[in-house]
């Protein structure tokens, strides 16, 4: 039921009739153009439908907002959207055109399928439809397609923000990069070296008697608000007098102009760094016209209906009441709505809103959003392949994905499932696995057979994990909160879904973030904790999430985010490289006495730069040719044979190795070699101790897997000179990890922590909440359900919280009640 955009009401059909009382109310000797539009927003050359307006005997037409004659040849550009408007008629608004301009409107309606644009001469254009409009405000509504609730389209998008929802422009809040200094005493971040500015800035001061040794967070709200945005009415004299004007237009204004004007990328880069997305003031970040907003159904706009969670979107959807008419119209697409909604509900994203950004999924979610859409297809004789599709999801959802995939398996489909999950392991019909170990130990096939035939292997790894043989033990020992080390408190976070909530997190001890999909997880700890973080050790400008303040930072010196991201984004990065041994690689070179003679430096061993390397592929080792219309092709450089070096530099040995030698070698091997040089054994053993000695120490970062990165990362931090007041934030670390290396993930973990760090992790694996110190459990549902601490504490007192789904799932696990704290 579409709606006036102006006064909410309902719109009905337009006749000719009202078309004309319109156009009569016009100011008198008022010249106006009716025009029909015969082509909106399509590409083509319309050749033959301006031949058709010719022999018809119309002469102008309006094409793409410009007056022209039919008759002159109007080549078109056939890839372009094009805008004709036929004229069929000029008039001068006066009594007694009424029966004219009847008529004309009348052959408008026929040509233009109903629609009318009526153009005043200089003044103001009037779309009016005999399907929809406004009798009260006069307001016309185009003909409703779906393009036009389509944000990607320009008949529905919102004209200011082109369907984007925000703005991207300068932020106050980055502009000021010091609240707590002056202005120009490093207050100011862009713009501080600008004169113009400054003598702006000098002006407004002394026309309003402003101090600018003022610190910025001491100015009132006004004169923030002046300094910023300048004067609401800029010009009038200059004077020393309050209240004069001074034309400034404000630092923001002045950036703004800048950028305007400038032509150089490298200041337009620089300036992007202090800009943020904020919300469009037309639409509000709803991204449609106004026009499109006020089509309801049920009551409801398609912008109110997309921005519920999918599990109310589907009550309202079910809610739809149709009768008669309309039930035979939109009777079928309801059904489809529903239907799919179900299907996404089933998987698990009840808590998700049909207008979520895509970026903001995790890839669980986006994995199983797919899955809800091929289950919604019904084919069948389909190869399913699904890589870990259990990512972000927790242990009462579980049951839900599970059904999900047998579903797809009853259609008649092959469903083949990457995972590591113990229960979709035991639901699955014919199990393969594959080791014994990773990388060079393992490749083989171990065990394949339905469960029992995996149960019964010697061999297999996972069998005696699921057996029970091999498990994670809970700790003997828990370290307990204590007031000496503090806490870290996040107080009234209230970003996205979290209720003002104030979350307390014990320092010194691994802490688990726990809680549904859509609890509020990534929002505490991510948007709020991290960025605040970040902003307060590193001058970060990302915004933090609405929180009213953070307490006890003060107790800690660093924050180290460890995430599954690789380690580099081109083959030249590797383990040996990001761990920092390399340099001590290439310092022992350089030291040998045939490197000495020759008068090599640690530089001429590094295949980043001229010297030692093989020019040929400048030390990358393999070659890229470029295919076209293919993806390029890779292949081992013929003149080093894929060594990166020079034969020179591959001349010099150590213990009958050269440098190639060693990148080749695995991490093992290299813990034997390097035995009596601590500076390289230090590192290489760590790499070993969290279970990647079977990795290469020049194994491109490319070839590594989320959970290899990421312990990489985890041993760098092992290796470095402890402070004892590091604060690490993992986000599901066990992503992508099989038991035995969530057993060794642990082991690193807690080796952190006992040097007196403080870890931060969300995670949803019963095997590592149930060895955490403290658990901060939120929800208890996603999206508008969640937001709350359900409950907080240690793994036995939240498994005692009925509320809790977590702790529902943790009791099972927890054999053993742990009540002795270790100080």
């Amino acid at each position: 039921m579409p709606h006036c955009p102006n006064c909410g009401k309902p719109i009905s059909r337009q006749s000719a009739e009202q078309i004309v009382q319109r156009v009569m109310s016009l100011t008198p000797d008022d010249r106006v153009m009716i025009m029909a539009p015969i082509v909106r927003g399509r590409k083509g050359e319309f050749k033959k439908e301006m031949e058709k307006l010719v022999q018809h005997g119309f002469s102008r037409a309006r094409v793409d907002g410009e007056l022209v004659n039919l008759e002159d040849d109007l080549p078109l550009d056939k890839r372009k959207n094009h805008t004709i408007e036929v004229v069929v008629d000029r008039l001068l608004v006066k009594p007694g055109i009424e029966h004219r301009l009847e008529l004309s409107v009348g052959l408008a309606m026929k040509l233009g399928g109903g629609l009318v644009q009526v153009a005043v001469v200089n003044g103001d254009e009037t779309l009016y439809s005999a399907r929809l409009a406004c009798p009260d405000c006069g307001i016309s509504v185009p003909q409703l397609e779906p393009r036009s609730f389509s944000f990607n389209s320009s008949y529905g998008a919102c004209p200011e923000c082109h369907g984007l929802g925000s703005r991207y422009d300068l932020d106050p809040g980055k502009v000021i990069v010091d609240w707590s200094k002056p202005l120009l005493d490093g207050g100011l971040g862009p713009g501080s070296s600008s004169q113009n500015l400054i003598h702006g800035l000098q002006l407004v001061a002394q026309a309003y008697r402003l101090d600018l040794t003022t610190p910025f967070e001491k100015f009132p709200d006004k004169i923030q608000n002046l300094l910023l945005n300048g004067e609401p009415q800029r010009g009038g004299q200059r004077g020393n007098q309050r209240g004069n004007k001074t034309g400034f237009l404000g630092i923001l204004g002045h950036l703004r102009q800048n950028l305007d004007a400038s032509t150089s990328e490298t200041y337009r880069d620089y300036l992007l760094d202090f800009m943020s997305a904020t919300e469009c003031s037309v639409c509000h970040g709803k991204r449609l016209r106004p026009e499109s907003l006020a089509v309801k159904v049920n009551g409801m706009s398609i912008v109110d209906f997309t921005s519920l969670p999918i599990a109310r979107a589907l009550d309202a959807a079910r809610n739809i009441k149709l009768t008669g008419r309309e039930l035979t119209i939109a009777g079928r697409i309801a059904h489809e709505i529903t239907e799919r909604l179900e299907f996404l509900h089933n998987v698990g994203l009840g808590y998700l809103s049909l207008g979520r950004s895509a970026a903001t999924l995790s890839g669980g979610e986006g994995q199983r959003i797919r899955l809800a859409t091929q289950i919604g297809s019904k084919l069948r004789g389909v190869l399913y392949v699904l890589d870990e599709p259990s990512i972000g999801l927790h242990h009462r959802d579980n049951g839900r994905l599970l059904a999900a995939l047998e579903n797809l398996r009853d259609l008649g489909n092959t469903v083949l499932v990457v995972e590591h999950d113990a229960d979709t392991i035991r639901n699955a019909d014919y199990v393969v696995d594959l080791g014994p170990g990773a990388g060079i130990h393992g490749g083989k096939l171990v065990a394949a057979g339905t469960l029992p035939e995996i149960l019964a292997s010697k061999n297999s790894l996972t069998a005696q994990y699921l057996r029970g043989e091999l498990s994670i033990p809970i700790p003997k020992k828990r370290l307990a909160p204590s007031e000496e080390r503090g806490w870290l408190e996040v107080l009234g976070a209230k970003e996205n879904n979290l209720r003002n909530i104030d979350a307390r997190i014990p320092l010194g001890t691994f802490t688990c973030v726990t809680g549904v999909s859509g609890s509020g997880k990534s929002t505490l700890v991510d948007d709020i904790l991290r960025r605040a973080l970040f902003r307060k050790f590193y001058g970060s400008k990302e915004t933090p999430g609405a929180h009213r303040a953070l307490r006890g930072f003060e107790a800690i010196d660093k924050v180290v985010v460890i995430d599954q991201a690789p380690i580099g984004r081109t083959p030249r990065s590797n383990p040996a490289t990001y761990t920092g041994m390399f340099n001590h690689i290439r310092d022992l070179f350089a030291k040998l006495p045939a490197a000495k003679i020759r008068g090599y430096a640690p530089g001429r061993f590094s295949f980043n730069v001229k010297g030692g390397r093989c020019e040929k592929c400048e030390g990358d080792g393999v070659l890229k040719i470029e295919m076209n219309f293919l993806p390029p092709v890779y292949v081992t450089c013929e003149v080093c044979g894929g060594k990166r070096y020079n034969r020179e530099t591959l001349e010099i040995t150590y213990k009958g190795k050269n440098i190639a030698d060693v990148l080749a070698m695995t991490v093992d091997e290299a813990v034997t070699f390097f035995r009596v040089v601590p500076q390289i054994y230090d590192p290489l053993l760590t790499l070993a101790e969290v279970g990647l000695g079977y990795i290469g120490l020049g194994q491109a970062a490319t070839t590594l897997s989320g959970g290899e990165a990421q312990r990489v990362k985890l041993a760098a931090e092992l290796s470095r000179k402890a402070t004892g007041r590091t604060f690490y934030i993992l986000d599901e670390p066990t992503t992508g990890l099989h038991f035995h290396d969530v057993a060794k993930l642990l082991e690193v973990l807690f080796k952190l922590r006992n040097t007196g760090n403080t870890l931060v992790v969300i995670e949803h694996n019963l095997d590592v909440i149930k060895t955490a110190d403290w658990i901060i459990d939120l929800g208890p549902e996603g999206g508008d359900a969640g937001g709350r601490i359900v409950a907080q504490g240690p793994p036995e007192a939240v498994a005692r919280c009925a509320e809790s789904f977590t702790g529902q799932y943790l009791g099972q696990v927890l054999e053993q009640p742990v009540n002795q704290y270790e100080k």
